[in-house]
């Protein structure tokens, strides 16, 4: 049995579909995770959720923020962007379906045979792994509501709170929770969330924004961490238990896959920018 993690796939099925061939992947024994943004700016965001709905317990993934907005569109909160290549999603019959199937999907997943966390963006330095796991288990919670909509999709397109704090109540501690856990890239000195700063570390000229996983963790323990989210590290991060997967295949760079037992990384470049320098 091999446990495989994949960096964000965007609709980039084909590459996905290559990587899986290059490790022989078997779904009755191997087990493929997603970080996350199965969907957007790639042609196949149609069959990728099909792949993975089909793969049942062979296929587990997290919620990204492109899922999240996925289910805007499709409640009609939110129009589709014609660069995410969504047509053919909502057009399809199944659509429906799996929009449900996405629904169920949680925001982190704990893997404690492995002291592993995985999550679309990482995890906030304030929390635990208690708070960790109960504030990401009441979201997934409220997404399966018949309500979804108005109680959380509708609503989550704030900035506001981006400071994590016990007395968050309602709404306001569920849009932190979706904030922290599917768009976190830098923060202040206050650990509270920056939004707009989508640069590499090195590329930072002031000294006041830190990464997030530059901040002393309140996990009990050191777990490896594996999330995406974050194109512009192009994997590098500053300590080998973080496994910053997404590589910016829909950007015209690679598509990730990490084998968790051989800590090997094996990449597809992206079939469209191979097209393009062929010519």
């Amino acid at each position: 049995m091999a446990n495989y993690f994949v960096g964000d796939i965007q609709g980039c099925f084909e590459e996905l579909q290559i990587l899986l061939q290059k490790v022989s992947f078997n779904p009755s024994t191997d087990i493929l995770w997603a970080v996350g943004d199965l969907v957007a700016r790639g042609p196949g965001s149609l069959e990728t959720l099909r792949l993975f709905e089909s793969l049942q317990n062979s296929g587990k993934v997290v919620l990204g923020n492109h899922d999240l907005h996925l289910m805007a569109i499709h409640g009609k909160i939110k129009r589709a962007n014609p660069n995410d290549h969504l047509q053919a999603l909502l057009e399809a019959p199944d659509c429906h379906k799996l929009i449900t199937w996405l629904r169920q999907q949680p925001l982190v997943r704990h893997l404690p045979e492995h002291n592993l966390i995985m999550s679309h963006a990482g995890v906030p330095p304030q929390w635990n792994l208690d708070t960790l796991l109960s504030e990401s288990l009441t979201i997934s919670e409220q997404l399966k509501q018949a309500d979804y909509l108005t109680n959380v999709i509708g609503q989550m397109y704030q900035n506001k709170p981006n400071a994590w704090s016990n007395n968050l109540n309602g709404i306001e501690r569920t849009i932190y929770g979706i904030n922290a856990l599917t768009r976190m890239r830098f923060l202040h000195p206050d650990t509270s969330l920056e939004f707009e700063c989508k640069l590499p570390p090195q590329q930072l000229k002031d000294n006041i924004l830190k990464p997030w996983f530059d901040f002393e963790s309140s996990l009990q323990k050191p777990y490896q961490i594996v999330f995406g989210h974050w194109a512009a590290l192009m994997g590098q991060t500053s300590a080998p238990h973080l496994h910053a997967l997404d590589t910016g295949c829909c950007w015209g760079e690679h598509l990730t896959l990490w084998h968790l037992e051989t800590n090997e990384k094996i990449t597809q470049n992206n079939l469209f920018n191979v097209k393009l320098n062929n010519k």
